[in-house]
């Protein structure tokens, strides 16, 4: 059961990541999640917010990003929309963390984080442009 659910948009650039924070710390807190699962969900909302802007828009100021925080009794649901170009991540390859950190890529842990994170990742396309990940974070009892 939901109970309670609170929406913002944002212009995607890197100067509203730091108001996507509070607002997702905030809407964590208030649930009572603790410290280490609010800096959890608020680190995977950040990466996931950064890979829009980087990667769906292709760069700063070319779309919005809309949050949709969903409050339950088990946790909270977190939905990011973007109208940038859609992907499939089954296509992006599974990081390499075994190597010595000199020889790994820099780049290529997002979904990785995410998904080690959070409970629950889902991504989906529509075809009308909309793309949307939901992000589901389950209280440690």
């Amino acid at each position: 059961m939901i109970e309670q659910v609170k929406s913002r948009t944002f212009p995607g650039n890197y100067k509203s990541l730091e108001r996507i924070s509070e607002f997702i710390i905030q809407e964590a807190q208030n649930i009572e999640f603790s410290p280490s699962e609010v800096y959890a969900i608020q680190t995977a909302v950040d990466e996931a917010c950064a890979n829009i802007i980087d990667h769906a828009y292709g760069g700063e100021n070319l779309g919005q990003i809309e949050i949709q925080v969903q409050k339950f009794k088990e946790g909270i649901k977190i939905t990011l929309q973007d109208n940038g170009d859609p992907f499939n991540p089954d296509d992006i390859p599974s990081p390499d963390i075994s190597s010595p950190l000199e020889i790994r890529k820099e780049r290529g842990l997002g979904i990785f984080f995410m998904q080690k994170l959070m409970d629950e990742v889902i991504f989906s396309f529509s075809q009308s442009g909309t793309n949307k990940l939901k992000l589901i974070k389950y209280r440690g009892d």
